[in-house]
């Protein structure tokens, strides 16, 4: 493949139709700074719009390029490339190589579920992070709560999307909205349909100009979603099972995609899993009130079980606060630091590896001294 050339993938065909300066995918001012000394090197600014195994799609100002990304590879995987990101990129051999990434303003990271208790980055460089939860399925409110805290952890806005509005009744959707916003509070929640168009306007005035990452469980309406708001149908949409309004994963990867108000959104697969990850203040902003409630116990170490002047039992006895919501509270709090536990003993047992291993080869290199020999 010419180096000039790419590949005719979905995400760089998209590309080919935009203006070519790097304002139209979020690149800003104050990215100049951070990036200077790429450019004395004479790397070029790119957003990561794809990553496939060890090669990326990028957008620079001159148009797409494909680009490896070998040479930064970390055994960290936070520190992996990933959709969103701002890289500098070498455009001066074959292939083109992402050399360094600039640092992250947020990125979306959940708990990969693997023994090894690791992060996975899911979008970075994200302004709005908009959890889609379909109305075709029973309401699951902890879900949305689980979403709802990785996404305040990242550090953007979330925003609660209720799609598939049209296959509810009136009373009915003003009820699920109602439950939605107490599970989800300082979060604008809205009830689109991609088939009557309802709250698609206010939708998109939000994201234009912006850089948002649409997350969900697969047959949450997402790729029907996306192409509403491009206008167009870059994603396939397969049929949702009638028995249980379950879909099939549509997306196999994390496209940044432009918008025609401008801005992009980042489409990515339907999460089976939504592990937390270092997502205790997260926790403590999806659950605000809880949290007031704390502040206001007679003891400041309350352990909310069965001391006198507890707030948070005397809000869950007089009904002030939801059992269910104080349930999904503790459940994800206790989820997080098991993760971080083992996260914990992970990193602590790798260090050990790895004195044992210079420890043994220092012994290796001082017998090799004695003996008059070379340490191989």
């Amino acid at each position: 493949m010419p180096r000039h050339s790419i590949q005719p993938t979905r995400s760089c065909r998209r590309l080919t139709l935009l203006n070519s300066s790097l304002s139209g995918y979020g690149w800003h001012s104050t990215l100049d700074t951070a990036f200077a000394p790429y450019a004395a090197e004479g790397l070029v600014p790119a957003r990561i719009v794809r990553v496939y195994g060890d090669l990326c799609d990028a957008a620079t100002a001159s148009g797409p390029v494909r680009a490896g990304i070998a040479p930064i590879t970390s055994s960290d995987p936070l520190k992996w490339v990933c959709t969103g990101d701002w890289a500098a990129l070498d455009l001066g051999g074959d292939p083109f190589l992402v050399r360094a990434l600039l640092p992250r303003s947020t990125a979306i990271v959940r708990n990969t579920s693997t023994r090894r208790s690791e992060g996975q980055v899911l979008a970075a460089n994200v302004d709005h992070a908009v959890v889609a939860v379909s109305l075709a399925a029973e309401l699951d409110l902890g879900r949305v709560e689980r979403f709802l805290a990785l996404a305040w952890e990242s550090g953007a806005q979330p925003l609660v999307v209720l799609t598939k509005s049209d296959l509810v009744p009136d009373p009915a959707l003003g009820h699920l909205l109602a439950d939605t916003e107490a599970a989800a509070p300082g979060v604008q929640v809205l009830a689109v349909s991609a088939v009557t168009g309802e709250g698609l306007d206010v939708l998109a005035a939000i994201l234009s100009g912006t850089t948002s990452v649409l997350l969900g469980q697969s047959g949450a309406g997402k790729s029907t979603l996306v192409n509403a708001l491009l206008g167009e149908e870059p994603q396939q949409v397969r049929a949702i099972r009638d028995a249980d309004g379950k879909g099939r994963h549509t997306t196999t990867t994390r496209d940044l995609l432009p918008l025609p108000g401008g801005g992009v959104l980042i489409d990515t697969p339907g999460l089976r899993g939504v592990g937390m990850w270092d997502a205790e203040s997260g926790v403590a902003q999806v659950f605000a009130e809880i949290e007031e409630l704390a502040r206001e116990c007679r003891f400041h170490d309350c352990a909310h079980t069965a001391e006198p002047g507890c707030a948070v039992l005397g809000a869950l006895e007089d009904g002030t606060l939801p059992q269910r919501r104080w349930e999904s509270y503790l459940k994800l709090l206790r989820e997080n630091a098991r993760i971080a536990a083992r996260t914990d003993a992970r990193l602590h047992a790798e260090r050990r590896r790895e004195w044992k291993r210079r420890a043994a080869s220092g012994r290796a290199s001082a017998e090799a001294k004695r003996g008059g020999r070379t340490p191989r």
